[in-house]
């Protein structure tokens, strides 16, 4: 199948690498230089976004906000002007549901499909395939494209129509950025008690407050590695987009808002590339102490 991907990112790479493997003919997009990983394969570079739509059957996007959504779509060489009849846009990126929403209908008023259909399981899972993939669209596209899904990643669910997949990934990201401030909360705590905070994270993975986030995040706020698989800066976004719908809808998202709040205190110390599991530095000068640093040490402060 001819197929289109743009968006060559942390996360676009490895997606597109595996719809190659699988033998389909990969024609990309992306403003700079093509990643190796893409390079040494068969993929066609295109000098533009409409000549990915013109080329391919299904168009794959996978870019960082909704401006740059709309960009590629809908300027004057955007994915919109090379599409027709039969043709598929499926937006992988995380944006604004609502923005989701007026994108499909201006798609569909092509003659193309639209499915949004963004993922959860940051570059480990984009690595080997194994994302979860939250689907808004007909059913009939989304059994056409599912295939393709299937490639990428494990949990594939058609939520609803054009924009439930976005909603379902905002939901997907309140509930991690909950949980990363949940985790290094409890090892700030546990450390500052004297406790070694990598042994506790064993013994909590044994029990009730087991979760993904606290066994992978958790590793990653012990042994201080920080760099970045999704980036603080983009969680921001996500987080942004949870917080002004909640406002739309009257609805009251009290700890999202703190989450929100502490991402902001790393990116104002230089921390927006960090990993988003780096959150446990704000926490850790609210406290003015390191979990990896010895526990009681009255002069210690996070570096």
């Amino acid at each position: 199948m001819n197929l289109g991907f743009i968006g060559l990112g942390i996360m676009g790479t490895p997606m597109c690498r595996h719809l190659i493997d699988a033998g389909h003919q990969l024609f990309v997009y992306v403003r700079g230089k093509v990643p190796a990983a893409i390079a040494d394969t068969s993929a066609t570079q295109c000098t533009s976004p409409r000549g990915v739509a013109e080329r391919a059957d299904i168009i794959f996007l996978m870019l960082p906000d909704t401006p740059d959504v709309e960009k590629v779509l809908f300027d004057e060489r955007g994915v919109a002007a090379g599409l027709g009849k039969g043709k598929v846009v499926v937006d992988m990126s995380s944006i604004s549901p609502v923005a989701t929403k007026a994108f499909a209908q201006r798609i569909r008023d092509t003659g193309a499909d639209y499915l949004d259909a963004p993922v959860s399981g940051g570059e480990v899972g984009a690595r080997n395939a194994t994302l979860s993939i939250m689907v808004g669209g007909e059913p009939a596209v989304f059994e056409r494209v599912k295939p393709l899904f299937e490639k990428m990643g494990r949990n594939i669910t058609l939520v609803g129509g054009n924009g439930d997949g976005q909603t379902a990934k905002v939901a997907n990201q309140i509930i991690v950025a909950l949980n990363i401030e949940a985790v290094a909360e409890a090892l700030v705590f546990a450390a500052r008690a004297g406790a070694d905070p990598a042994r506790v994270r064993e013994a909590l993975l044994g029990g009730f407050a087991a979760s993904r986030v606290l066994e992978v995040h958790g590793e990653r706020m012990v042994k201080r590695t920080f760099e970045p698989g999704f980036r603080i800066q983009l969680h921001q976004k996500d987080l942004g987009l949870a917080l002004a719908a909640a406002r739309q809808l009257g609805v009251s998202l009290p700890n999202t808002a703190t989450a929100q709040e502490l991402f902001n205190a790393c990116a104002a110390q230089g921390g927006a590339g960090w990993d988003h599991s780096a959150m446990v530095r704000a926490l850790e000068r609210l406290a003015n102490f390191e979990i990896g640093r010895a526990a009681m040490d009255p002069g210690s402060s996070p570096g």
